[in-house]
């Protein structure tokens, strides 16, 4: 077999150890603790738009399944509930169906919370190690509202389109979806679709203010309950990073986890189970802060410009 030797480079697997040192520094200079989670949980997130990977052991008494974490944030704030203060973690996370340019089933994350910190605060952080992992970045980047940029690209106004405009603005962009198709989910894939020639020609992009049933987990604006205090950082049109100034309510997370079940059963998608321990937590009390998480081989793409992640990573999904 051909197969055998690595897709990654020595030159780059090199570069990703410089990256994994320079983002441990920029935290141990900020004192802010490196922790440690599971992989594999009872639980798992049930927004619409993820997909865990599950396993069955077989020592598990009732046979439930268990799931490869996509993210280690149900953990981690469980950990800022306990007292932690501001943590990070660097780990490896896993999605189903996530293949392609971008995409790897398995790849490295880097998550971090800040307590104390609101969106800005934690979009200022997001920017300064940036600029120290991508040194292209010479300037901070532009910010812009999702529904100021939606309404750039597209010349629709989210607040006021009815649902007839966003069915045929995505007719006009050459998306065929069903007519059962969420509302939603539509305005997700225009975003996505539209947005991206004008992301593509900026070295760095700030959205912020999404709209609130694209973010479960985090706060809603003061200013406006359709909006979430949710944002994505893009460089050359490549999202890097995507952050929230977190829920921390209870009862409204739970109501949003079922909301999500909901939603994927209209989808006829598998339901996932509720982390109860990570309600219990919240019933605790979690220190008000704002967390982001990053892909590691999407910032080696944009520091080698290389075309796709295979290209960073010892043994791609193809090679594993």
């Amino acid at each position: 077999m051909s197969n055998w030797q690595p897709c990654a480079s020595p030159g780059i697997l090199r570069d990703r150890a410089e990256v994994l040192a320079t983002i441990r520094q920029f935290f141990a200079e900020r004192q802010v603790l490196e922790v440690d989670t599971p992989v594999l949980a009872s639980a798992a997130n049930p927004d619409v738009a993820i997909e865990s990977l599950a396993s069955h052991l077989k020592g598990s008494p009732h046979n439930e399944p268990f799931f490869l974490q996509t993210s280690p944030e149900f953990f981690m704030k469980r950990l800022l509930c306990a007292g932690s203060g501001s943590i990070y973690q660097l780990c490896h996370v896993f999605r189903d169906d996530e293949l392609g340019r971008y995409h790897n089933p398995e790849f490295t994350m880097l998550e971090w919370y800040r307590t104390g910190f609101d969106m800005f605060g934690l979009i200022e952080e997001v920017e300064t190690l940036m600029g120290l992992l991508i040194p292209a970045i010479e300037a901070p980047a532009t910010r812009i509202s999702y529904h100021a940029l939606f309404e750039q690209a597209t010349g629709l106004d989210l607040r006021t389109a009815s649902r007839g405009d966003i069915r045929k603005l995505a007719a006009d962009l050459g998306i065929v979806v069903s007519p059962q198709h969420p509302d939603d989910g539509l305005v997700e894939m225009i975003f996505n679709t539209a947005t991206l020639p004008w992301l593509e020609q900026q070295p760095a992009v700030v959205v912020h203010h999404f709209p609130a049933s694209q973010a479960s987990l985090a706060k809603l604006s003061p200013d406006d309950p359709t909006v979430a205090l949710r944002f994505e950082y893009y460089v050359g049109g490549v999202e890097l990073a995507n952050g929230f100034q977190e829920l921390d309510d209870p009862i409204e997370q739970r109501r949003r986890f079922e909301s999500e079940n909901t939603r994927r059963r209209e989808r006829g998608i598998r339901t996932m189970p509720i982390d109860e321990q990570f309600i219990a937590a919240l019933e605790h009390g979690m220190p008000a802060c704002s967390g982001v998480a990053a892909g590691i081989e999407r910032i080696l793409m944009i520091r080698n410009r290389q075309p796709d992640i295979a290209s960073v990573m010892a043994f791609p999904f193809a090679r594993a």
